[in-house]
């Protein structure tokens, strides 16, 4: 089992499932010790496998860190001034999928178990939990209900080469399956985990930026559909990253 997570009843209540689900869920971002503020709250991770790895969305970690000032990726544990401060090391990406894995210093966080995506139906109503807008509504926690409208592929054919842009094209390049989501998911996030409501497994991941880009290159208006990366993807970054390991 490359993940753990508290024993959960066969029909859970959903508010049962999210008091197991919410502690193994981070914010994720920088820390700059001589920093205002030193804390930067970017986006959502989650814990998997032993505790001590954070899975998170590859574009929030695009910005080279500061070394002279000796900034870090960090994750944030706990809520607002209760807030502790975990540095964290980048040791995994899957640019095509916008996926991110981090090891973070420390004792282990509750981990969440990986459900199995390729399972999952239309119409079936998940839950995310995350950090919306989490720069300025800080580091408290918010669970949304989000109904799986369809499964589409990554990449749409457009009717002009000119609603093309360079994001869009790779993805037509190298194609995948993605979760539509009948939520608003905000800047903050991206990377929370969409989990089962009754057994609180992980069925995919929040994408607020990266698939956007993708699907509505071509609406003047983004829409407020949101998309999930499938779980599936994120057992082969951690597999892969297992292998690599030393």
């Amino acid at each position: 089992m490359l993940a753990l997570f508290a024993a959960l009843p066969a029909h859970a209540d959903v508010a049962d499932t999210l008091l197991a689900v919410k502690p193994g869920v981070v914010g994720v971002g920088t820390f700059n010790p001589s920093g205002s503020p030193r804390a930067n709250l970017q986006g959502t991770g989650f814990a998997v496998l032993d505790g001590r790895y954070v899975v998170s969305c590859a574009h929030i970690f695009l910005r080279q860190l500061d070394s002279e000032k000796k900034e870090t990726h960090a994750i944030f544990v706990g809520r607002d001034r209760q807030m502790a401060v975990r540095t964290a090391q980048l040791i995994a990406t899957d640019r095509a999928r916008d996926l991110a894995l981090l090891k973070i210093a420390g004792d282990p966080l509750p981990a969440l178990r990986l459900g199995d995506s390729d399972s999952v139906r239309e119409g079936w109503q998940l839950y995310f939990t995350g950090y919306p807008i989490g720069s300025v509504l800080g580091l408290n926690p918010s669970t949304h209900r989000a109904g799986l409208a369809a499964v589409i592929p990554i990449f749409t054919p457009v009717q002009s080469a000119s609603q093309l842009n360079a994001r869009a094209l790779k993805q037509a390049q190298q194609p995948y399956e993605v979760f539509e989501l009948d939520a608003i998911a905000y800047p903050g996030n991206s990377g929370s985990p969409v989990w089962h409501p009754e057994t609180g497994e992980v069925l995919g991941v929040v994408n607020s930026v990266y698939v956007k880009g993708a699907k509505e290159a071509a609406l003047t208006a983004p829409s407020g559909i949101s998309y999930a990366i499938p779980a599936k993807y994120v057992q082969q970054l951690l597999e892969q990253a297992l292998t690599k390991a030393p």
